[in-house]
């Protein structure tokens, strides 16, 4: 894989300085900014009505409460986000914006059907990249999109892979004294031994750092995220997103390691830092 010249602007949930995230009026002000990619997530109904809606529940960021996978569309579509945006569906998103790109993170296990149906539905399997931290959600989203369409979207790692490739990025940092092969073989070996589980990626999409939960409820702060670790993906082909990124300084500093995408809140603020290094607008999707 080459990687691009131009590194890839996602707005998370669109751009929403008021937080009505994940609505027809957020994904419209990133494509106003000059987004082309958006990332959402989605859920789904218990008939079968796929919602661009990060949560499990409604209570965080809507006027109501419930589990959204135990609620028909009917009863939802009164339901406001921050009062005043209704929810929006994948296939109203689709429709009303057809020059976005769409970076959807699978969330619950009826959109593993549900998903593909819709992206068949709207002949948007070009436009989407897919992704869920459960490899196996993932992985079973991808095969029934093709089932489907005979296509394969874009897609990046859950965590197995993700994993993977921080391990193998600080694994380098011994093996490269000996030949920075050794990390490429080391590589090959292990897509190998997890391919029945963990589906091809390009991409991996993870934070600078992560917290890694230990016995008594500690947290020990892993560096995921360093020139390393960009260096290592490229040498294996994969490009490298990092979310959330709201400062314009540590935006600068991801790019200036190679960081290939950055995932913000603040599409204000990334658009002009990538202006004031001459790469904004976007060329392509």
């Amino acid at each position: 894989m080459s990687v691009a010249d131009q590194p890839a602007a996602l707005a998370h949930r669109g751009f929403s300085l008021d937080g009505h995230e994940n609505t027809l009026r957020a994904f419209r002000a990133a494509a106003d900014l000059g987004f082309v990619w958006v990332e959402t997530d989605v859920n789904t109904t218990s008939d079968g009505v796929v919602l661009a809606f990060h949560d499990p529940t409604l209570d965080r960021v809507t006027n109501t409460s419930g589990d959204v996978c135990d609620l028909p569309w009917s009863e939802l579509q009164d339901v406001r986000i921050g009062s005043t945006e209704p929810l929006a569906t994948l296939s109203e998103l689709l429709r009303e914006l057809p020059d976005l790109h769409f970076n959807i993170d699978v969330k619950d296990e009826s959109s593993v059907m549900a998903l593909p149906r819709v992206l068949a539905q709207e002949g948007a399997v070009d436009r989407v990249r897919v992704t869920s931290f459960s490899e196996d959600r993932r992985r079973r989203t991808l095969e029934n999109i093709a089932r489907l369409t005979g296509k394969r979207p874009l897609t990046s790692a859950g965590t197995i892979g993700c994993a993977g490739l921080t391990i193998l990025s600080k694994t380098a940092r011994v093996t490269d004294k000996a030949s920075p092969r050794i990390a490429s073989l080391i590589w090959s070996l292990l897509t190998k031994a997890w391919a029945v589980k963990v589906a091809d990626f390009t991409a991996v999409q993870l934070p600078v750092t992560y917290d890694l939960s230990l016995p008594g409820g500690r947290k020990l702060p892993v560096s995921v995220v360093d020139p390393k670790f960009v260096e290592v993906a490229h040498r294996v082909g994969v490009a490298v997103h990092v979310w959330t990124i709201n400062d314009a300084d540590e935006m600068r500093q991801l790019l200036d390691i190679g960081a290939d995408g950055i995932v913000t809140d603040r599409g204000d603020v990334l658009t002009r830092v990538l202006a004031d290094r001459g790469q904004w607008p976007p060329h392509s999707a």
